[in-house]
């Protein structure tokens, strides 16, 4: 048998009441027998009556579970590869405090948000690198979030087909399982896509009804980077300005059929995307039986309350004169 509630220090608390209050009752109606020599074999009914109303209270109150039971598990979920851009005007700080330490706080929410989901990482700016392949663990995911920057990769431009490719891939991977109704690729970028691929691994992912989604990251008047200790600066010395350009991650969303969504200074569509993605059907992965036991307190409830009718309803003289 298990317990809903642990045997605390409350309940020890409420049966040294009940003996207490109980015993300082049974000693007051001794002596008012005894000084009028009557017999009091009456309290003594009402004291097992009422003992064993208070047990059943307390044993209802503590959730008694027991009795064996079968459940059939299922284990639903989808796999989701990230393609984050780690270009250097990711450290634009035009979003406090920067757009890559937003995003980063962002994408937390995200592994919380689908933890029966498989998640893969892949870092890119004009070539890709697997980060974190598909995997349930989230401490190993929010750990290799928390160690990205933009020192990782090459900053020589952005190129949304490498990223791309390699996520679907991944995805495709016989060893990987899943449907395609169950895959997902993720864009996150700040900038405008150089690449001369993109647009045919798009409808690629298309044929294969991978769903792509894209998450712009910045504002439109842009931000400042800082190079080392200083502001970054052009040839002539003018400080560099980075802007949020979602056209290109747009057009690859729509190649595709998925959604941009964007984070800037005034609004933040990460719940949207959550959402969006969260009504796209899961895959069972495994089923299985597994024991379970109710919480049978009711049954004890209902006796409690048997006795307190009972109680009510029988009159007793615990003093005779």
């Amino acid at each position: 048998m298990a317990w809903f509630r642990s045997f605390s220090w409350v309940e020890i608390a409420l049966v040294a009441g009940f003996v207490l209050f109980y015993a300082l009752y049974i000693i007051r109606m001794v002596r008012i027998s005894r000084a009028i020599h009557s017999p009091m074999s009456a309290v003594f009914v009402k004291l097992v009556l009422r003992t064993a109303l208070f047990v059943l209270l307390l044993i209802a109150y503590l959730g008694p579970s027991f009795g064996e039971a079968k459940r059939e598990v299922q284990s639903v979920g989808k796999d989701i590869m990230i393609c984050v851009d780690l270009s250097k005007s990711m450290d634009a700080f035009d979003i406090q405090p920067s757009r890559l330490e937003k995003l980063k706080f962002e994408m937390k929410k995200l592994v919380e948000a689908f933890n029966s989901d498989r998640l893969g990482i892949i870092i890119f700016s004009s070539e890709a690198f697997m980060q974190c392949p598909l995997t349930f663990d989230q401490n190993a995911l929010n750990l290799f979030i928390e160690t990205m920057n933009t020192n990782l990769v090459p900053s020589s431009g952005t190129d949304f087909g490498p990223p791309l490719r390699m996520a679907m891939d991944k995805l495709e991977d016989p060893n990987a399982g899943g449907s395609e109704k169950s895959k997902i690729i993720l864009l996150i970028s700040d900038g405008e896509d150089f690449g001369d691929e993109t647009e045919d691994i798009a409808k690629e992912i298309a044929d294969k009804d991978i769903k792509l989604f894209t998450l712009g990251i910045g504002t439109e008047h842009g931000g400042q980077i800082y190079a080392g200790r200083s502001l970054k600066t052009d040839r002539n010395g003018n400080p560099v300005v980075s802007k949020l350009n979602p056209v290109s991650l747009k057009k690859v969303a729509s190649l595709t059929g998925g959604q941009y969504f964007e984070i800037n200074e005034s609004g933040n569509d990460l719940s949207r995307l959550i959402n969006t993605i969260s009504k796209i059907e899961g895959e069972i992965r495994d089923t299985r039986l597994v024991d379970v036991s109710a919480n049978r307190y009711f049954y004890f409830l209902l006796a409690a309350l048997a006795l307190l009718a009972l109680d009510i309803l029988l009159s007793v003289r615990t003093v005779t004169i």
